[in-house]
């Protein structure tokens, strides 16, 4: 991606007051945070596709039917923490999912108070033809990458995944 040139002037309005005044530079070609939302909502378009074509889901209906695949018996909220993702939307897919028959809410063995979250039959039947796709996908994305660079790649997620966890400790402290 081209790097724009920093400007401090607003484009198509030379008159305007606030033309002359310096304004801090956000370089989004070089910030992280930026590129990273970028690349990560490309990537889910593109599997969204499968999954939106041949089973009416959501990107989030579909997070939270691959974490419950992958862990069953999980609270929504657990789900949410899980996948970094608003509780809010994750409540409401969970309640899509539930009316569609894909989601099933039990209470916890332990703790009556405490509702769990599984894939039904028909979640399940959804989530076994939709999981290989994925890793189809994923095989294909990262198929010009050496397992080096896989490796790599991965191990560098791992470290700012820790490095983002203690950032937010000191922010919150």
């Amino acid at each position: 991606m081209p790097a724009m040139p920093a400007s401090n002037s607003h484009p198509g309005n030379a008159s305007s007051p606030h033309a002359t005044e310096p304004h801090a530079v956000l370089e989004l070609e070089s910030f992280l945070p930026y590129r990273l939302s970028v690349l990560s909502n490309r990537v889910s378009g593109m599997i969204a596709r499968i999954y939106t074509e041949r089973f009416a889901l959501g990107v989030t209906e579909w997070r939270v039917m691959a974490v419950l695949g992958r862990y069953p018996d999980l609270s929504a909220n657990e789900v949410a923490q899980r996948t970094a993702m608003d509780k809010v939307a994750v409540s409401r897919a969970v309640a899509r999912l539930i009316e569609a028959g894909r989601l099933q809410r039990d209470t916890h063995d332990d703790d009556r108070r405490r509702s769990v979250l599984r894939l039904s039959e028909s979640g399940y039947r959804i989530y076994d033809e939709v999981a290989p796709l994925a890793l189809e996908f994923e095989r294909r994305l990262l198929g010009d990458l050496s397992e080096a660079e896989r490796k790599l790649l991965f191990r560098l997620i791992d470290r700012l995944d820790e490095l983002e966890f203690r950032v937010e400790a000191e922010t919150a402290g």
